[in-house]
Order: structure tokens, then sequence, then C-alpha cells
């Protein structure tokens, strides 16, 4: 890492509960790569102070994280379609004081589907309504399923993004009779709910896959009954360093190799 300097480019991440994941993610990568950059983790109560602050310093690019992935959006000059289709951003690009928003987990999300081939003929049953079940439910729909239920407590958002992309809502748990159960809730997280199981273990036992996109820990109780039971997992370790690497390159310019990612990401949890 460059000695810190006056003409270091800085970029942040903005989120309730910050973890030292994308931190360690990007500063790993401009250490390697002799990059002239700098990162850190912030939260903030002032959402709006905070995004004037990064067009005002002249901050390259910031991670939006929850609860503000909507709240951002009237505060930004441009929305990508990433970010547009769904009314969600996880990413901000200072272009010269003009600030472009796109939603990368979304892009993640999309690449997974088709490394992993799901098969879009599978039952979905998606567990949360908020700004990373937004990016998830239309990667899934831009995957072409057809039969995904969405479960949230939140009925009115819950009932609205089931209703956007033709899909069923529930606010009970309906029977466990799903082949791919999705959990985007801080369920699991590490804090308040990281003893917490998203899914019942009938529906863990009736999957053949398990997608978890809590990151932190990449071993929530959800993932560590899927392994057991032998399911097939896909982990928000493998989001959060998909969307990482996208923003890596908006920020800097710089196309990242796969190795680069997965040295990264490893380093990302070697605390």
């Amino acid at each position: 890492m460059p000695i810190l300097n006056k003409d270091m480019t800085l970029c942040i991440s903005l989120a309730a509960r910050p973890s030292n994941l994308g931190t360690r993610f990007h500063n790993f990568l401009y250490d390697e790569l002799g990059l002239n950059f700098i990162y850190k983790a912030f939260t903030t109560d002032d959402l709006e102070g905070a995004v004037r602050g990064i067009r005002a310093l002249g901050i390259r690019g910031c991670s939006v994280s929850m609860p503000f992935k909507e709240a951002v959006i009237p505060l930004v000059d441009e929305l990508e379609p990433s970010a547009a289709a769904i009314d969600s951003v996880n990413t901000i690009v200072n272009a010269g004081g003009r600030l472009v928003a796109s939603n990368t987990d979304y892009e993640a999300i999309a690449a997974l589907i088709a490394e992993h081939e799901l098969d879009p003929g599978q039952r979905v049953l998606v567990r949360g309504s908020g700004g990373m079940a937004k990016a998830v439910v239309a990667a899934f729909q831009g995957a072409a399923f057809d039969d995904v239920t969405i479960v949230a407590r939140n009925i009115d958002a819950g009932g609205a993004l089931a209703a956007k992309y033709g899909y069923e809502f529930t606010a009970d748990d309906p029977v466990p009779d799903f082949d791919l159960i999705v959990n985007v809730t801080p369920i699991g997280m590490r804090g308040a709910d990281a003893d917490a199981q998203a899914f019942a273990p009938a529906f863990v036992d009736r999957a053949q896959t398990v997608f978890d996109v809590v990151a932190f820990p990449a071993e929530t109780p959800l993932v560590t009954a899927a392994r057991a039971a032998g399911k097939r997992v896909i982990s928000g370790a493998e989001v959060i360093a998909l969307q990482a690497a996208r923003q890596f390159e908006r920020y800097t310019g710089v196309a990242l190799t796969r190795e680069q990612v997965e040295r990264a990401a490893a380093f990302s949890r070697a605390e």
C-alpha cells in the first residue's frame, strides 16, 4: 500500500453494520496492483450529508449496503439499468462530480445463477423483500424462472415485489415444497441474529439448493445445516466477492482475473 498522500483516491462504503470484508478486499488489491487508492468503511445517520460528502470531497466510489439501497436513489444523478430496473443501488461512482449508481449485486447473482447452472424449472422460495431481495428476484426472472414465491414480514414491500415480476407472495411460511430456497434477510448475520436459521429444517430437507446471501459470516446456521444435509450451497461469500470485483473495476478501471478475486476474497476473511 502506498504511503498516504495528497493524491490518493478514496473509496468508501456506507452500511448500518459495517464489516471489514470490503475494506480488506479492495485494499488488498490496491496493494497488490500498486494503485494509489484507499478504501474505508463508514456508517451514518445522515445519508444525505454522506452523499453530499462523496460529491464535495471527490470520493471516487461508494458501496451501499442495508438499509440505504433504496433511500440513496433520490440523492444520485443517474441510475444505470441494473439499478433502475430494480429501484435499488449498491454502487455509486463519482464521475467528475456526477454520481452514477448501479447494482452489482444483481450482476453477481445473475452470474452465479448461470455459473451454478440452476434449472429454471425449479420451484424457488425467496425470504425477504429489501434491496437485496429485489436484486435476487430480478435475477431469477432474468434467468427465466417462472415458479418463484416470496415470503416476507413486510406485506406491502413483499407483495409489491412479487406483483412486479408476476410471482407469488405470502406473509407466512408456505408448505416446504421448494427445490431452491434463498435467504435475503439479515437472519444468520453476525450480531443479534447470528444464531438464527432463516429456514426451518423441513425446507432444507426438501430443497436441492440452498442460497444464503448473508456474507458475514459465510458459514451461517442455514449454510451449515445445508452442508450437513448434503445440499448444493451458494453462499454470500460468493456474492460479495463477485459484486466487490465489479465495483473495483468501476472504481479503478482495472479488470480483475478470477485468481485475483479469489485471493482478495480469501484475504478479506482471514481476520
